[in-house]
């Protein structure tokens, strides 16, 4: 997915850092991937430790690290159901009244043929669950896979804070519903959606790891429509955007970033703390290090990293100056 913050190029990085710290043999640690996102770095350890414990505030994020992280077995007859939700016929549901310049509105996230496939697939997966003709673990799969294959066909330029004035060339390829496969293991994985300072006081483990947002950018904000797909429930889209309501994050605020920070790092319940942050981050690296000190053993490891920056003028990606990506490990005392 084209995704914020995405350690999907760094994963091997932090991995090797991990391990470095930690130890190669983590089986029987267990694993905390506290602003999971898209579930990357989770999904690197899933089969090496005895428990991952995943969770964001996003409810788009719940949906992916359900499938990824929690589901652990094959799921029963995918293909069938994935085949039979590529032929639907099509339905002017939610998205398409709101999200597609053929609705009520002018927005333009999908085209409209893409907005209607979405709507139908979605209903039909809620339709399975409340008639129990699927599983919880086929339902967030299916809502996984719906959640990827739509980022495939939006017509924004990488984040859903603003649409395209055109279609883009990817957005008018036609919607197919892909499967989001997900790694078989043997461990028994617990996914969470609610606020980490909260989650924090009730879990305890061994490696946690930390990647929350850097800067201003609220989540909520860049991925509403994710949210919308996944939750698929009535609300009033607000502005030339369509945004629903959703939850700030405290570390997105200058004012409450530091506070809550310190918070985190002192109620968790985990010897070996991770926190990836790059030098562009609301929080300094010496702040960082002051904070993190009073509570163990600190040090620091950074690599440099080319990261995309959405280019709305031109309708492409282009590569940005480099920034360095900080990795900060604490062992608590």
């Amino acid at each position: 997915m084209n995704y914020i913050g995405s350690k999907h190029k760094l994963s091997p990085f932090i991995t090797e850092t991990i391990h470095r710290v930690v130890g190669a043999d983590v089986s029987d640690r267990v694993f905390c991937d506290l602003f999971a996102g898209t579930g990357i770095v989770g999904r690197s350890f899933k089969s090496k430790v005895q428990k991952v414990i995943s969770n964001d505030l996003e409810y788009y994020s719940y949906v992916l690290n359900k499938n990824y992280i929690e589901n652990t077995r094959p799921i029963e007859a995918k293909d069938h159901l994935i085949a039979e939700l590529n032929a639907l016929p099509l339905q002017k549901g939610f998205i398409y009244r709101n999200y597609c310049r053929g609705g009520q509105g002018e927005r333009q996230y999908f085209s409209d043929e893409n907005g209607q496939k979405i709507d139908a697939i979605r209903l039909q997966i809620e339709n399975w669950k409340k008639q129990g003709s699927i599983t919880e673990a086929s339902y967030y799969f299916l809502l996984a896979s719906l959640i990827e294959s739509a980022d495939k066909v939006a017509n924004t330029a990488s984040v859903y804070g603003a649409y395209l004035k055109h279609l883009k060339k990817s957005a008018q390829k036609a919607f197919v519903l892909q499967a989001a496969d997900f790694e078989l293991s043997s461990g028994k994985h617990q996914v969470y959606q609610t606020d980490s300072n909260t989650l924090i006081r009730k879990i305890q483990g061994d490696i946690l790891y930390l990647d929350p947002p850097y800067n201003a950018r609220q989540y909520g904000a860049n991925y509403h429509i994710l949210n919308t797909i996944a939750l698929y429930d009535s609300f009033i889209p607000k502005g030339k955007t369509g945004l629903r309501t959703y939850q700030k994050s405290r570390y997105c605020s200058k004012v409450w970033v530091q506070e809550t920070f310190e918070d985190l790092i002192q109620n968790a319940s985990f010897p070996y703390i991770f926190l990836s942050y790059n030098n562009e981050g609301l929080l300094s690296p010496d702040t960082i290090r002051k904070i993190m000190s009073r509570y163990g053993t600190y040090s620091l490891v950074s690599t440099p990293y080319q990261r995309f920056k959405a280019d709305s003028d031109r309708n492409r990606k282009h590569m940005s100056n480099s920034t360095e990506e900080f990795l900060h490990i604490l062992v608590k005392d």
